[in-house]
């Protein structure tokens, strides 16, 4: 790789300012004063320094979000806060993203990463990534709603007239006036679970994801606190997939 696409990476900063830290005689590789953007890095064994603090190569990052309700799943708004906007200055490498969406009203777990290759793979529909929710809706739920969860629904579609759901698993914790339960789909469609429940003539008044892809959400991370995934999470994360 070369120096300054390495320093860019790994210091989250441009080529221009990566090449000025090389100009001004900033940067040792394997303690040798190397003055050539073009130098090629060795990954693995090289040792790279910036004014005596090493720095240490990360191509890919992965974080755990807690996104709050008024916060949207884009990289970049002229209207809303995204959930970029969430991330500090030095964890915001380049390239990350939010892997798929929560609408801006719905709470709860949400995985950043600059690893494009697998975001393409968790959210590609032909993979039926599992993801669970809790969720509160208006009106009493029975055990026939959670027959027709099982067995998929068609839902209306301005394109298609009707798309099917696959089967999704809803586990009901109250019913009354105000429901809750747990629902847990393996696909994302546009909207899906709000829509699901109004098949069966309830209304979503509360919503947030609790778990991808057996990853659940860290309960110690307050709405808007986000940390890196462990060892053990990116594993899951990662299962399954040719990477």
């Amino acid at each position: 790789m070369r120096l300054d696409k390495y320093l860019s990476y790994s210091l989250n900063i441009t080529r221009k300012q990566a090449k000025n830290l090389i100009k001004d005689k900033q940067i040792l590789i394997n303690n040798q004063l190397v003055l050539d953007s073009n130098y090629h890095i060795d990954v693995d064994n090289d040792v790279v320094s910036c004014q005596g603090e090493v720095i240490e190569y990360e191509q890919f990052v992965y974080y755990m979000l807690n996104k709050p309700a008024g916060v949207i799943s884009a990289t970049i708004d002229n209207q809303y806060e995204t959930v970029l906007d969430l991330i500090e200055p030095n964890d915001c490498k380049k390239g990350l993203f939010p892997v798929g969406r929560l609408d801006i009203d719905t709470e709860g777990l949400l995985i950043l990463t600059n690893n494009g290759k697998l975001g393409h793979l968790l959210t590609n529909p032909k993979n039926h990534v599992e993801k669970k929710y809790y969720v509160e809706v208006q009106g009493e739920l029975t055990n026939k709603d959670v027959e027709i969860f099982a067995k998929g629904m068609n839902l209306p579609d301005l394109k298609k007239g009707f798309i099917k759901t696959l089967p999704a698993e809803l586990e009901i914790l109250t019913t009354g006036d105000i429901s809750t339960c747990y629902v847990t789909i393996f696909e994302g469609k546009y909207h899906q679970i709000k829509r699901m429940f109004e098949h069966v003539n309830k209304e979503v008044i509360y919503l947030k994801r609790i778990m991808i892809k057996g990853i659940y959400l860290d309960e110690t991370l307050e709405p808007g606190e986000y940390r890196r995934l462990t060892a053990e999470e990116l594993h899951r994360l990662k299962e399954g997939f040719n990477l």
